[in-house]
């Protein structure tokens, strides 16, 4: 009776669940005051904003791999549809005007639905038919830009704004960023089919089981997944005013899901916090400057780079079951 009691009035406090929660933004945290001590310029200087307009397409792109990876898959494509989508953007805008961000968001939703069908009913592993669309995107970027950049004349009238509005500093589209992870958080815990993705994710098998429509749960979680990536498509555009297959976005894969797994999102399916890849991705674009500041050689900051995602990833990934890339 009085252990009982004992810990109802003092519930023991949960570590690794603390840092399930915190760790992104704990780690976050660590390598921003490294930077403020190492380069006391760095706040009054603009550096925040210059770290999270580059973590800007990053987070669209990891967000979208974060909904794929949550059931249980992986997305080898995203990058190259965000970047197709910026191209067709480049391309669409002055005819279309305003209506050319829409009609690009229901293109990529729909190229990644057919990922997600593509997956549910062949069966096949999903980074191998990725890999295979990741070509298929790769050669339609270089078709449509005519395989050189593509310029949108006048971009400060369409989507200019979002990149060079800031408020504190930190760039319209960063927030926009921060906005769809919540959504998406929201989406994931508080919604139905949001939490039969997770389910899907945890354990696929027991879903059948349970009655869910897993085909279903796997085309609309491309298919969300394809219009984040549009997002990131328009990301660019608001960044560069151009897209080109060689420009901004041509490098976004493996930086997205580096951060979508610092952020805490398991490979293994099942767990993901679109509010913790928020700061995974800052994480990603924080640690070139990190390793700036320390004075480390540029010759040695890529294996720095490399070294420290697997620390970080090591950390904060969950290990609590075992599984296979689906």
């Amino acid at each position: 009776m009085t252990q009982l009691t004992s810990n109802l009035i003092a519930p023991k406090f949960d570590v690794k669940k603390a840092w399930k929660i915190f760790g992104p933004f704990a780690i976050f945290a660590i390598l921003f005051v490294i930077v403020i001590i190492r380069n006391s310029n760095f706040l009054s200087g603009g550096g925040l904003g210059v770290a999270t307009q580059v973590s800007a397409p990053i987070l669209m792109v990891a967000l979208s791999q974060s909904l794929v990876l949550n059931i249980g898959s992986i997305d080898l494509s995203n990058a190259a549809l965000s970047l197709l989508g910026a191209i067709i953007l480049a391309v669409s805008l002055p005819r279309l005007g305003v209506s050319a961000p829409v009609f690009i968001l229901i293109l990529t939703t729909l190229f990644g639905a057919v990922n997600g069908a593509l997956v549910a009913y062949t069966r096949a592993p999903s980074f191998a038919l990725t890999l295979g669309t990741l070509g298929i995107f790769q050669t339609a970027s270089l078709v449509v830009s005519k395989a050189t950049s593509v310029y949108v004349d006048n971009n400060d009238s369409y989507l200019g704004h979002l990149n060079n509005n800031t408020i504190l500093t930190i760039p319209l589209i960063f927030y926009v960023g921060v906005l769809l992870a919540i959504l998406l958080w929201a989406f994931l815990k508080y919604t139905t089919i949001g939490r039969s993705m997770t389910a899907v994710g945890l354990n696929e098998t027991g879903s059948v089981f349970a009655g869910l429509r897993i085909k279903r749960i796997k085309i609309l979680a491309f298919a969300i997944s394809g219009l984040v990536s549009g997002v990131a498509g328009i990301t660019i555009i608001s960044q560069s005013g151009s897209a080109s297959p060689n420009g901004l976005g041509s490098d976004l894969l493996l930086p997205g899901i580096a951060a979508a797994i610092v952020g805490g999102t398991s490979i293994l399916g099942g767990v993901t916090n679109p509010i913790n890849v928020v700061f995974g991705s800052l994480i990603i674009s924080m640690i070139p400057i990190t390793t700036t500041a320390l004075g480390v050689n540029a010759q040695a900051q890529s294996l720095i780079y490399g070294f420290a995602v697997i620390v970080v990833a090591a950390f904060t990934l969950s290990h609590a079951r075992k599984n296979i890339v689906k």
